[in-house]
């Protein structure tokens, strides 16, 4: 049985990683399409492809790690942020320096 039919309903967004994170990841390209519906979806989708990328992102409270910040079309997003079909969702980690 094929996972397409499936995913028909489901929104493909593009998922666009920051290098720190890809350091940590270096398989994962930049942009990945993914399909999922809320941010905790891509989440899960991620963590299937990467293992170990949703510990990265989110704690088990569950929420977005506080140096983590995710944006999906140009907002905020928290974990139950619904993902609209075919939008950007950005993956930013905390800058710091001095």
């Amino acid at each position: 049985m094929s996972e397409q039919p499936a995913r028909r309903n489901v929104p493909q967004v593009t998922v666009i990683l920051c290098d720190p994170l890809r350091r940590l990841f270096p398989e994962a390209p930049v942009r990945n399409q993914i399909h999922a519906s809320s941010v905790d979806h891509m989440l899960d989708e991620l963590d299937r492809k990467w293992p170990g990328m949703r510990d990265r992102l989110a704690d088990t409270s569950p929420a977005i790690r506080p140096h983590i910040s995710i944006f999906v079309d140009g907002v905020r997003a928290s974990l139950d942020t619904a993902l609209p079909d075919r939008t950007d969702v950005y993956v930013l980690t905390a800058m710091s320096g001095g």
